[in-house]
């Protein structure tokens, strides 16, 4: 049908031409609600349909159809565009449920060797197996519309997230004890600060052990960036394995400062001889207390007798089980991970032995001072 000029005048409210008259002065505005707004402005002013695509540079059939759909739905409906007959659905939502059903099971428990499910995988399972479960639309399935299907599921069968279940049935108690620790340590670090405490009568070790560290070797010396040539150091893929080392460390929460050892193994021995080293480090009137997690060199027989022959000097608080990530000198393992041992070759197990100590020896040189955020708004020491 098509459109003529015979039309009621149209008339804009003081609201309506404030929002328009924006709308046209706007360059950061969309274009089309922009040019609608002039086509509107101009006529309201009284302009002829022909004036006013000369002035916004339309055909007049543009300005009509804008006028109409002011008149007929109103403001918000001449500034956009009014919603098309679509083509109609191919897939109904019974068959989109059966879908994100066999995206959410594993492949495993449908015959397939895959873990997750790939794409690929998923596409051909829905279209061999849509027909027998009544659902036929899905026999031409793209891979761009099961994406689509999963995507407005929110579902991402090809990722797996990792969490940590909480086995401890104590773990909100023995997690409050550690954040009041903390709360403890951060009182006393500003009293240190503000010199309204000299020393404190306890301090506080973060302790853990890092395993496992490799001593690698390289096959070939490494070549050095050349410049306009090569950016980076150039490395032959292949190396040689050396061995293990296992790093035990305590951070003095107060200062920052590390005490390590590190040996082949992390057994009661090796345990005990850090706190031997922690004794010699610190003056006898100071009691340590030290946070650890529960590895059962810590409390063996071994190390009992150990504290036994030292009364009164250390004291241990336990993270939950399963809980180490609560124990801060974690942040500084993975800092060295990031950093120093990133990428580290070594010509032997002992040169990787002391480049971790002279690590520690800079960093000791300027400490910095790990603290505690998460949750400690809700913890108070009364």
């Amino acid at each position: 049908m098509p459109f003529t000029t015979t039309r009621q005048a149209l008339i804009l409210t003081a609201d309506e031409k404030r929002k328009l008259e924006s709308l046209r002065r706007s360059r950061m505005g969309e274009k089309r609600e922009t040019l609608h707004a002039g086509i509107l402005l101009d006529l309201a002013a009284g302009e002829s349909d022909g004036a006013v695509a000369r002035l916004n540079s339309v055909n007049r059939h543009t300005v009509a159809l804008c006028a109409r759909k002011f008149l007929q739905f109103g403001l918000e409906a001449a500034l956009g565009e009014l919603p098309r007959p679509g083509k109609s659905r191919q897939i109904p939502d019974d068959a989109i449920a059966w879908v994100l059903n066999c995206a959410c099971k594993k492949p495993k428990e449908l015959g397939y060797a895959y873990e997750l499910w790939t794409y690929s995988l998923l596409q051909e399972h829905v279209r061999k197996h849509c027909v027998e479960a009544g659902h036929p639309s899905l026999a031409a399935l793209s891979r761009s519309r099961l994406h689509r299907i999963l995507t407005q599921g929110e579902i991402l069968p090809h990722r797996i997230r990792y969490y940590v279940e909480r086995r401890d049935p104590e773990f909100e108690r023995k997690m409050a004890e550690v954040l009041h620790l903390y709360k403890e340590v951060e009182i006393i670090n500003a009293e240190l600060l503000e010199g309204t405490l000299k020393e404190p009568s306890v301090v506080t070790i973060s302790y853990d052990e890092k395993p496992g560290i490799q001593a690698l070797a390289t096959t070939t010396r490494d070549l050095p960036p050349v410049p306009n040539r090569f950016a980076s150091h150039l490395r032959d893929y292949e190396y040689r394995r050396l061995g293990t080392v296992s790093l035990l460390a305590g951070l003095d929460l107060h200062t920052g400062r590390v005490t390590e050892i590190v040996s082949d193994h992390h057994a009661s021995a090796d345990f005990i001889a850090l706190l031997g080293k922690l004794n010699e480090t610190y003056p006898v009137q100071i009691r340590i207390r030290l946070l650890l997690d529960n590895h059962s060199a810590h409390i063996s027989k071994e190390t009992q007798a150990w504290l036994s022959l030292h009364p009164n000097r250390f004291e241990f608080v336990f993270t939950p089980k399963h809980g180490s990530w609560l124990n801060i000198v974690e942040t500084m393992f993975s800092k060295m991970a990031r950093s120093m041992l990133r990428s580290i070759r070594v010509s032997s197990k002992q040169e990787l032995v002391d480049r971790i100590h002279l690590y520690f020896q800079q960093l000791n040189k300027d400490p910095v001072i790990f603290r505690w955020k998460y949750k400690m708004d809700e913890i108070s020491i009364g």
